[in-house]
């Protein structure tokens, strides 16, 4: 390899030819351009300059290795002629791994998201923040909690409760998990790593992101115990062989269960997000007509939006029940199979339905209920919505199936009520992402889940509840909730056939 100056690094910053610096080596890049995830603007953005930031924030280190040919790695940097464009990145991660201590009125997690707000780049905030649409069910999955009140008792002896729950066979401090979440390494530099070790000293599970920022393997490698389980989200990729090989490498890596995504086939509209990308590409002057039209006009290529919409180049949009027993096949029969993203009573009693005709056992271990965190279908019912009628219409899937919630919980106070209802567990996602933020890392994600501890045993405390398992629906009053109720399946069932008939 060569030695580059960064004046000849910076006459190449076209899509007829595109260079970029990142960790002060220097890429070709001009052939890539049409193929990458993120769409060719995002990588012109830095044509000609250093990349190392962005990139290192979003993609897991050996990424370039699997990506380039060799003979895209142009040279290296001169840093005599020029300077050492990767040393204001390193100052930044050194700086960022001296976590600061973190404010004891910091109380509840509405102050780290608003400390996240403050401290987060434009960028990692839209990210986080944002939902699709106008973000009403992002903001309904929270409030609806207030639908449900408490019904405490009194004259129980309340001086020691107990949070431990269970989840896929696991024993846990409490009855949360850690959602997937994407790229963490916009909010700290040890990005899931840092999750990985805060849950496994406060004892809950975490559910690896399928587009996490580190390599799955170096994620588990971060456990605080051999003994420390993890799961992995898993979107289907248009070429199987791609999501085959993802699942060798979990398996291998000692995974202990699958969650298959499917509440998001495609990518809703995240307008904070796909708004700061299209600003980023006027900034550095790198877009034309083509690339400006939103993505979601019909028009111009699905990646041309924000860092949301670039994660889901490639994800399968074909998937059908059947695709259960190939998910199945792939696995060792003690890895559970999880299905996130079920969002009607008819959805969950299917799951609950399949089976493997040959050995006669269950396909589906356990069920998230989940709208993506109103990251998808704009409108779509809430989470706790959804366990309601659950336990209104079909009862018996409990007795089949574990059955977990995420979305808009931001209180130990909201996971109880879940509880109430039949949840099995609850689970964090933006929280745990933005706790990270301002150098906290891993001592931010432990503050959260310390926060959501305390709250539930409060909750416990004041509810006269000692354990988990005596959690019920004598400890809450719904009918609030009870009021907008769906439809039961039968009822629903049977109006669609008498609709059909009057045609």
């Amino acid at each position: 390899m060569g030695v580059l100056t960064l004046d000849e690094i910076s006459q190449h910053k076209t899509a007829q030819s595109c260079w970029v610096i990142i960790r002060n080596t220097v890429y070709d890049v001009t052939d890539f351009l049409p193929d990458h995830p993120g769409g060719r603007r995002s990588i012109l953005r830095f044509a000609g300059k250093d990349a190392t930031t962005d990139f290192e924030e979003i993609h897991p280190p050996d990424t370039l290795e699997e990506t380039l040919p060799e003979s895209a790695k142009l040279g290296i940097v001169d840093i005599i002629g020029g300077r050492d464009t990767a040393g204001d990145e390193t100052e930044k991660v050194e700086d960022a791994n001296l976590a600061p201590e973190i404010p004891e009125d910091m109380l509840n997690i509405a102050d780290i998201e608003d400390h996240a707000s403050r401290t987060l780049s434009k960028k990692a905030w839209a990210y986080y923040f944002s939902a699709s649409d106008d973000m009403r069910t992002k903001t309904y999955n929270n409030t609806i909690f207030n639908l449900v009140l408490f019904r405490p008792r009194i004259f129980r002896d309340i001086t020691v409760v107990d949070t431990t729950a269970r989840m896929l066979g696991f024993k846990t401090s409490l009855p949360v998990f850690v959602s997937p979440a994407a790229l963490a390494r916009l909010a700290h530099p040890d990005g899931e790593k840092a999750i990985a070790r805060a849950c496994g000293k406060q004892g809950i599970l975490q559910i690896i992101s399928n587009n996490a920022s580190l390599r799955y393997p170096d994620i588990v490698s971060a456990r605080v115990s051999n003994e420390q389980p993890f799961a992995f989200q898993l979107y289907v990729q248009n070429e199987r062989a791609r999501s085959e090989k993802q699942l060798r490498d979990v398996v291998k890596a000692g995974s202990k269960a699958v969650v298959l995504t499917l509440d998001a086939p495609t990518p809703g509209k995240r307008e904070m997000d796909e708004r700061l990308a299209r600003e980023e590409a006027r900034a550095s002057g790198h877009v034309d007509e083509g690339e400006a039209l939103s993505a979601n006009s019909g028009r111009g290529k699905d990646t041309d939006g924000g860092i949301g919409r670039a994660l889901f180049q490639g994800t399968a949009g074909d998937l059908v029940w059947d695709d259960l027993k190939w998910l199945r096949k792939q696995l060792p029969d003690d890895i559970k199979i999880v299905l996130k993203g079920l969002q009607t009573v008819e959805d969950v009693v299917l799951a609950a339905q399949q089976v493997d005709k040959t050995t006669g056992k269950a396909l589906v271990d356990a069920v998230l209920l989940s709208n993506h965190g109103g990251r998808a279908l704009e409108g779509s019912s809430p989470p706790l919505l959804v366990l309601e009628e659950l336990r209104t219409y079909a009862p018996d899937v409990f007795r089949t199936l574990e059955v977990y919630i995420d979305g808009g919980i931001r209180r130990g106070t909201d996971v109880v009520k879940a509880l109430c209802l039949g949840a099995t567990q609850v689970g964090i996602g933006r929280p745990a992402l933005m706790s990270l933020a301002g150098g906290f890392g891993e001592a931010g994600v432990s503050r959260v889940i310390q926060i959501l501890r305390e709250e539930i045993e409060t909750a416990m405390r004041l509810l006269g509840a000692l354990t988990i398992e005596q959690l019920g629906p004598q400890y809450v009053n719904t009918r609030q909730l009870d009021a907008i109720l769906g439809p039961s399946p039968q009822a629903a069932a049977a109006a669609g056939a008498l609709f059909k008939a009057k045609l």
